[in-house]
């Protein structure tokens, strides 16, 4: 079982920065792949970035790219989500997620989600 818990959204002006974190417990962190997911209201639900367990494989919406960087750290049992140049489009509720790759992302645990709100 993992439980995880994001922290560092918030209200932030377009072009701003945030940064998100999760921290997981458990002592079987470095084997999963790490997904961030987000959902705006009335929208589906986007898997918007992923790492390998060994931080060697990284996934990007192509929306995305160039503004988000997903890290990181087996140590310390927690990955994050560097959002640059934020757009009002990119309001939404994100989620941190574990679980595994084959062939595509399959997430089997998924915390209670960290709101992002961009204001233009």
């Amino acid at each position: 079982q993992v439980q995880l818990v994001e922290s560092g959204g918030g209200l932030v002006q377009a072009g701003g920065s945030l940064r998100l974190s999760c921290a997981a417990s458990g002592r079987t962190f470095s084997r999963h792949y790490m997904g961030w997911f987000r959902q705006a209201p009335g929208q589906l639900r986007e898997f918007v970035a992923g790492i390998s367990g060994r931080g060697d494989s990284t996934y990007y919406l192509d929306s995305v790219k160039g503004r988000f960087t997903i890290s990181r750290d087996n140590d310390k049992n927690t990955v994050h989500l560097q959002i640059n140049s934020l757009k009002p489009e990119d309001t939404a509720n994100y989620y941190c997620t574990a679980g595994s790759w084959r062939g595509s992302y399959l997430p089997d645990y998924w915390g209670q989600g960290t709101q992002v709100t961009v204001s233009s």
